[in-house]
């Protein structure tokens, strides 16, 4: 009986483990397609065959002198860092007077707060165009960082992981004579890491791809974000797909490495935020 449930048990995990494998190659072959058409013609991109002939490390010098690739590299990174920053900050004192404070019609304002969350992206794209143009703001640096510094969203993810944190500490905290910027700083916010790093991943990816917005509000070359700057291999004349490719490989690293180091802290944070005690 024992070895007729190990079998079943092992040919059920084996099939998962099957179905896990397939899906996982299926989402990671547009990866593998991007990084294989970065090293090719532009006449291999339509051919069926993954691998190129031959592996055309050139195509990413080109990159380099056709645009000034570092320039708007570094204009990503800036804009995204910013975003992060503000985000985070305005995020978690959002969340602690959502969680730890008791005001009257906290709960109300919370589920109005909440509920801007329902708005599409694109309807707010008007009134935030307008309000840069009144601020003077269009074409900078400022204009594209500011209307993405404020998160519902994170806002709710670092509530609910803040609500975890037993209010105690809190009490004994406030009985030593502390206040609540001294409880937020130095109690409420280490205990909180693993929701930040989480909520910084989030905002630093989100943002460091972001194309829209500023399309939109970006006039000069100098502050344009990557992913505007790579409309350059998309002219009239045709698309540089193999450039495009090559351009779009280099973009992805920062995002590759910032995983790989904070993802046992995303995972953590993503867990812990989800339960409320």
């Amino acid at each position: 009986m024992k070895k007729r449930f190990l079998e079943q048990a092992f040919w059920s995990t084996s099939r998962l483990h099957l179905l896990l494998t397939v899906v996982s190659l299926l989402m990671i072959f547009p990866f593998l397609w991007m990084v294989s058409a970065s090293f090719k013609t532009l006449a291999e991109i339509g051919e069926s065959t993954l691998l190129p002939e031959k592996l055309r490390w050139e195509n990413y010098l080109e990159v380099f002198r056709q645009i000034p690739f570092a320039r708007f590299y570094w204009n990503s990174i800036y804009v995204a860092r910013w975003v992060t920053l503000l985000q985070v900050l305005t995020s978690s004192m959002a969340a602690y007077a959502f969680s730890r404070i008791e005001w009257r019609g906290r709960d109300k304002v919370f589920l109005l707060y909440l509920a801007t969350m329902m708005l599409p992206g694109a309807v707010m794209i008007i009134p935030n165009f307008e309000l840069m143009v009144r601020l003077g703001l269009v074409d900078t640096y400022l204009g594209v960082i500011l209307p993405a510094s404020f998160s519902a969203f994170g806002t709710f993810l670092l509530r609910q992981f803040m609500l975890t944190i037993p209010k105690s500490l809190d009490e004994a905290a406030y009985m030593d004579g502390a206040k609540h910027w001294r409880i937020f700083l130095d109690i409420i916010l280490p205990l909180a890491r693993p929701g930040l790093i989480a909520l910084t991943i989030f905002t630093f990816m989100g943002n460091y791809h972001s194309f829209f917005w500023p399309l939109i509000i970006q006039r000069s070359e100098e502050i344009y974000t990557l992913p505007v700057a790579l409309l350059y291999f998309d002219t009239e004349r045709g698309q540089a797909t193999h450039l495009l490719m090559a351009a779009v490989t280099m973009s992805v690293v920062p995002l590759i490495i910032l995983f790989v180091f904070l993802q046992k802290h995303f995972i953590k944070g993503i867990q812990t935020g989800a339960v409320k005690e």
